[in-house]
Order: structure tokens, then sequence, then C-alpha cells
């Protein structure tokens, strides 16, 4: 089984980090990842993550 995660990360406090943390807790592992914007001006970033669990 296959599952799409956007990671976004501002700052320590804004972001989803916890959410992927997890979800590696659980098993699930990072099959892939991809920037999906760059942050030049100090923005959120924006990353996809594909992540397989058996």
């Amino acid at each position: 089984m296959q599952k799409a995660i956007v990671i976004h990360y501002f700052n320590e406090k804004k972001n989803n980090l916890a959410e992927l943390n997890q979800l590696l807790q659980d098993g699930w592992k990072v099959v892939s990842q991809n920037p999906m914007s760059c942050s030049e001006s100090g923005g959120t970033v924006y990353s996809l993550a594909i992540l397989e669990k058996n």
C-alpha cells in the first residue's frame, strides 16, 4: 500500500513534521520525495513524499 503526503515547513511551530514522524513510527517507509517549491524569500517549503507500508 502507498500513501502520498505533502510535507510543509514554515518554521519550527508551523509544519507537519509530527504527522510524518508518526507515520514513520507506524511502519511507513519513504520510497520517494520531490520538492514542490523553493522558498528563497523565507516562505513555506513544500515537498511531496510517497510512503509505502507492506
